[in-house]
């Protein structure tokens, strides 16, 4: 990564970015292994260098938290989804309140407009 825009090197082609690229290139031409170039440019840039933190120190949360929310969100809806789905059932089992009956004089009023509509 570019310690200077925060883009991987390949992506970047700032004085930084060309420096990081020249030193990694010297690197590798010297032969050494991965974890030895990882070293060597942490070393030189800081661990600023590297795309994926250490699963160390603090930056462990990096790598816990995100799986923990997941986790605590399915066992929330593991525990709310059956409460509110026996309240959804209690509510469609009960009767609505109905209207009060029509009185006669409703009752004829209804059938005048009725016929009257169609």
């Amino acid at each position: 990564m570019c310690t200077t825009c925060h883009e991987p090197l390949e992506l970047v082609s700032s004085p930084q970015a060309i420096a990081e690229k020249d030193t990694l290139r010297g690197l590798i031409d010297r032969g050494l292994t991965m974890s030895q170039i990882k070293t060597a440019m942490v070393d030189q840039y800081g661990i600023q260098v590297l795309g994926k933190p250490p699963a160390s120190g603090f930056n462990l949360s990096v790598y816990i938290v995100p799986p923990a929310v997941f986790l605590g969100g399915l066992a929330l809806l593991a525990f709310t989804l059956p409460k509110w789905r026996r309240r959804a059932r209690r509510a469609a089992a009960t009767e609505p309140p109905g209207a009060p009956p029509l009185t006669p004089e409703d009752a004829r009023r209804l059938d005048d407009e009725l016929t009257n509509f169609i």
